[in-house]
C-alpha cells in the first residue's frame, strides 16, 4: 500500500456483542476501504489498552446495550481518559434517551437499528471529516502558539494592541514609543507570525486565545 493511500485509510474499531452484526458491519466498512478491528465487548476493547495503544484510531462504532460494560460506560471511560476519537453509538429502536445520554457524553453521532449501508457509511464519513478538521485546527493552534512564544515582550504587546484594533499612533502613545518604532515592531510581528495580512494576524491571535483588551 502506498504512503498516500495509507494516510487516507481510516482505522475503525467496531464493538458489538452480537457476532453477526459485528461481522456484517466490519465487512461493509472494509469493503469501503477502511481498516477494521472487531471487539466482542467494550471490556475487551478497553482491556486491550485501546485507544491509547493506537494513536491512529480514526473512529469507534459501538453498540449501546452490551453486558458488563455498556456503550454508555465506554463513553464515560473515554471521556475520563480525555479521548477525542469520534464515537458512533448504535442504538435499538426506542432507545432515544440512551442516544441523548450518549451525545451528552461526547458521542459524535448515533444510529438506530435497523440502519442501511448508506446510512452507516455516510455517518462514518461525516465523523471522519469532523475529526480531520479538528486535527488540522489543533495543529494550526499549536503552530500559532509556537510563533507567539517566539515574539519578544514588546512584540507581544504590539500584537495585543493590534488585536484590540488600535492604530499605530495609539499603540505608540500607550507603549511610550514612536509611531515609527511601532511600525518596525509590527513588521517583525507579521514576519514571525507568518501572517500575510492584518486580518490573518488577528485570526491567528484569537485562535491562540489572545482576546481584545477591555475598554
Amino acid at each position: 500500500m502506498s504512503e498516500a493511500t495509507a494516510s487516507d485509510t481510516a482505522v475503525i474499531h467496531v464493538i458489538d456483542d452480537d457476532e453477526a452484526v459485528r461481522q456484517s458491519l466490519a465487512f461493509l466498512l472494509a469493503t469501503a476501504g477502511h481498516v477494521v478491528h472487531e471487539h466482542p465487548s467494550a471490556r475487551h476493547f478497553v482491556e486491550a489498552g485501546l485507544p491509547g495503544a493506537d494513536p491512529h484510531i480514526s473512529c469507534i462504532i459501538t453498540d449501546v446495550r452490551m453486558p458488563d460494560m455498556t456503550g454508555i460506560d465506554l463513553l464515560q471511560h473515554l471521556l475520563e481518559k480525555g479521548c477525542t476519537v469520534p464515537v458512533i453509538v448504535v442504538t435499538g429502536h426506542g432507545d432515544v434517551p440512551l442516544a441523548v445520554e450518549a451525545m451528552k457524553l461526547g458521542a459524535a453521532d448515533f444510529l438506530e437499528k435497523p440502519f442501511d449501508d448508506v446510512a452507516i457509511l455516510d455517518t462514518v464519513k461525516a465523523a471522519l471529516a469532523r475529526r480531520e478538521k479538528s486535527t488540522r485546527h489543533d495543529a494550526l493552534r499549536e503552530q500559532v502558539a509556537d510563533r507567539i512564544a517566539a515574539l519578544s515582550h514588546r512584540e507581544r504587546q504590539v500584537l495585543e494592541c493590534l488585536v484590540a484594533g488600535q492604530a499605530n499612533k495609539t499603540i505608540a502613545y500607550e507603549l511610550g514609543i514612536s509611531p515609527r518604532t511601532v511600525e518596525v515592531y509590527r513588521a517583525n510581528v507579521m514576519t514571525k507570525m507568518k501572517a500575510q495580512s492584518l486580518s490573518e494576524l488577528v485570526r491567528m491571535a484569537l485562535l491562540a486565545g489572545i482576546t481584545p483588551k477591555a475598554a
